[in-house]
């Protein structure tokens, strides 16, 4: 369901604090994390290589891959440490009652 380019993507009590889930929303990979009770998400394909960063490591807010260990903060997409060295995608999260959206758009 989408309103306005924004997608519901799970109940909030679908992911577990410290944890991160994957979601396919038509052409978008998306990574939820939920982190000192935010939710954040990002795209879930590395920038480096072609691997899922939901496979890999969340400490706090930093999503370690698990392909070749580049890092990514999770609130920014910043790209923390070799070999990654393009942000990945962050995109827009709200709350509506205990769904989690995210907006998405082309």
């Amino acid at each position: 369901m989408s309103e306005n380019g924004w997608h519901v993507i799970c109940q909030n009590t679908d992911i577990d604090e410290g944890g991160m889930l994957p979601f396919e929303v038509g052409n978008f990979q998306v990574a939820l994390y939920k982190v000192n009770g935010e939710i954040f998400a990002t795209d879930n394909v590395c920038t480096h290589g072609m691997a899922l960063l939901t496979d890999g490591f969340l400490d706090d807010d930093v999503v370690e891959c698990p392909l070749h260990g580049g890092m990514f903060n999770v609130k920014t997409g910043k790209a923390l440490c070799e070999p990654v060295d393009c942000d990945v995608k962050v995109y827009k999260t709200r709350q509506v009652d205990d769904r989690i959206e995210v907006l998405l758009s082309e």
